[in-house]
């Protein structure tokens, strides 16, 4: 199957919380992820946010409100997320996900950082 091996973590349960605006994906090793709409959204794993390229990237700005209006599976491999600001292409595959889980915090910072240099703001 494409995108995934053997070693990966599978999810067993995805909750999106609409309130908190976060999406909670605990994975069979255990581990549990809490990740905002925000972050989901600024990184999605779609050709328009991450360009077809290194250094491409789509610097997304504005996005502090957006939320997750439906979670669709994707095969059994990945889950497509449809966000208020009508993005929908991202293919969320449980590898990213978990990936997203355990550097959440340095990708956040450098999102911030980025933000920062482009003058840019989350509002």
């Amino acid at each position: 199957m494409a995108g995934t091996s053997k070693n990966s973590p599978l999810p067993t349960e995805i909750k999106l919380h609409q309130v908190s605006r976060l999406l909670e994906i605990s994975f069979d090793d255990g581990k549990t992820f809490q990740l905002p709409c925000e972050f989901l959204r600024v990184y999605s794993p779609s050709a328009e946010v991450r360009g077809h390229g290194p250094g491409q990237e789509t610097l997304q700005t504005g996005k502090k409100n957006v939320e997750i209006k439906a979670v669709e599976p994707v095969g059994n491999y990945a889950v497509q997320l449809n966000f208020s600001d009508g993005h929908n292409t991202g293919i969320y595959s449980w590898e990213i996900l978990y990936d997203y889980g355990m550097r959440r915090d340095t990708l956040w910072a450098q999102y911030l950082q980025r933000l920062e240099q482009a003058g840019a703001s989350r509002e």
